[in-house]
C-alpha cells in the first residue's frame, strides 16, 4: 500500500482517511489516478472538486456507501453509478438495523477495499455479475441465522464471495484462528484467498491454462469434499512445509492455488508499503550482506519475479523480529521454500501474462 499526500497541506495521509487531520480537507480516493484527493465543495452545492486541479476539473462523487462512514472513494468519472467501482460488487450487506453490524460491515469494506486497491493496480480482469450472470464476481456478508441453526461459511461459489460476519468481529476471528490451527487469519488474508479461487476459474479454467497449473499444484479433479474431510480427520501430510504455504494448502490443489495467491498479494502489497517508507533493510551482524536489502521498485509492475522474491525474506525477517521485541507473533509465520516460491513464480506470470511454462514444475 502506497503513503499519500494532502494536495492542500502537504500532509502525510494513509489509504482509509476521510479527513485531513492537519487542514481538515474531505479525502476521497480517485481509482483513476490511484490517488487520495483533498476535495472542496463545489460552489453549486453538488458534488466535489479536488484542491488544485483548477476551475475545469471534473466534479466528483462519492460512493453512496460513504453515507455509513464505510467507504471513502469516488465514483469514477463519467459513471452514472452510485456506487464506486469497490461497492457495485456488494450483493448482500449486514442488516445495519442490528446493533453493531455497522462497525462490522466498515471492517469488511476496509479489507474488501484493499483488496480492490491490488486487483486495479494489477490490472486484473473484473467481470460483474451483469457481464457474467453465471461467473462474475460478487460479494455477500451474512450474519449467522439468529436462530442458532447452523453458520455461514466463508467461502467461494462460482464468482460468488460469501465472507461470514462474525469474521470481523476480532474476538470471533480469533477463537475460531485457535480452534483450527492456523497461524494466521485476518479479514484481508480471507479476501485475498476468496478471490484466488474466482481467479482460478478466470484465469486458469477459462483461459486454457489447467494443464499447467496441474503441473504445479496437482490434479485439481480430485474430489473437493473427500480432500476436505480427509484433511479435518488426519490433517496435513507429514513434511508438508516443504511444498505447501500453509497447512490448509495441502487440503486440495484448488486451496493450495488460493492460498498462494493470497500469499503472492501480500507479498506484492507489503513490499509496496516498504517502498512507500523507504525502508532498507542491512543488518550489521550479517557481514555477508545477505540480508540486505532497499525496497525502491514499484512492486505491482515488477516482471521480475526474481525481484520480489530477493527482497521479501530480509523485510519479514525484519518484522518479525520487530514484532517479537513487542511481544507479538510473528507477522508473516511462513517460510518460502524452493518449491513453495516456484508455486508463487506461477502466480506471479499468470497475474502478468507471462509464460506459465517458464516455472519449473513441482513434484507433487
Amino acid at each position: 500500500m502506497k503513503l499519500f499526500s494532502c494536495q492542500s497541506c502537504g500532509q502525510v495521509l494513509f489509504f482509509e482517511n476521510t479527513h485531513c487531520e492537519s487542514c481538515g480537507h474531505r479525502l476521497g480516493y480517485c481509482t483513476e489516478s490511484s490517488r487520495l484527493l483533498a476535495l472542496e465543495p463545489a460552489a453549486d452545492g453538488n458534488g466535489w472538486l479536488a484542491v488544485g486541479e483548477g476551475i475545469e476539473a471534473p466534479t466528483r462523487f462519492f460512493c453512496t456507501n460513504a453515507e455509513y462512514d464505510v467507504c471513502n472513494w469516488l465514483v469514477p468519472e463519467g459513471s452514472t453509478d452510485a456506487l464506486c467501482v469497490a461497492c457495485r460488487y456488494n450483493h448482500v450487506i449486514p442488516d445495519l438495523n442490528k446493533e453493531g453490524n455497522q462497525e462490522l460491515w466498515r471492517r469488511l469494506e476496509q479489507a474488501k477495499h484493499r483488496l480492490f486497491y491490488s486487483l486495479l493496480l494489477l490490472h486484473l480482469p473484473m467481470p460483474t455479475r451483469a457481464e457474467n450472470p453465471t461467473g462474475g464476481l460478487v460479494f455477500n456478508f451474512p450474519d449467522d441465522p439468529e436462530n442458532g441453526e447452523g453458520k455461514v461459511m466463508t467461502g467461494h461459489d462460482e464468482g460468488v464471495i460469501t465472507i461470514a460476519l462474525r469474521e470481523a468481529d476480532d474476538v470471533e476471528r480469533e477463537k475460531m484462528r485457535v480452534e483450527m490451527g492456523e497461524h494466521y487469519r485476518t479479514l484481508l488474508g480471507h479476501f485475498r484467498h476468496e478471490v484466488g479461487h474466482f481467479y482460478w476459474n478466470i484465469l486458469v479454467r477459462d483461459a486454457g491454462n489447467e494443464d499447467a497449473c496441474r503441473a504445479m499444484f496437482g490434479d485439481h479433479t480430485q474430489d473437493y469434499g473427500a480432500a476436505l474431510q480427509r484433511h479435518y480427520e488426519n490433517g496435513p501430510p507429514a513434511g508438508w512445509p516443504e511444498n505447501y504455504v500453509s497447512s490448509y494448502a495441502t487440503t486440495h490443489p484448488w486451496e493450495d492455488f488460493a492460498e498462494t495467491w493470497a500469499h503472492y498479494l501480500h507479498v506484492v502489497d507489503t513490499l509496496q508499503t516498504a517502498v512507500a517508507f523507504g525502508v532498507a533493510v542491512s543488518p550489521a551482524v550479517a557481514k555477508d550482506g545477505s540480508l540486505s536489502q532497499s525496497f525502491n521498485f514499484d512492486t505491482y509492475a515488477a516482471t521480475s519475479f526474481d525481484q520480489l522474491l530477493a527482497a521479501w525474506p530480509p523485510l519479514t525477517l525484519a518484522v518479525n523480529a520487530l514484532n517479537r521485541s513487542m511481544g507479538q507473533a510473528d507477522l508473516y509465520p511462513f517460510v518460502i521454500t524452493p518449491a513453495i516460491a516456484k508455486k508463487l513464480h506461477f502466480v506471479h506470470n499468470l497475474i502478468h501474462g507471462l509464460p506459465l511454462t517458464a516455472v519449473a514444475a513441482v513434484p507433487q
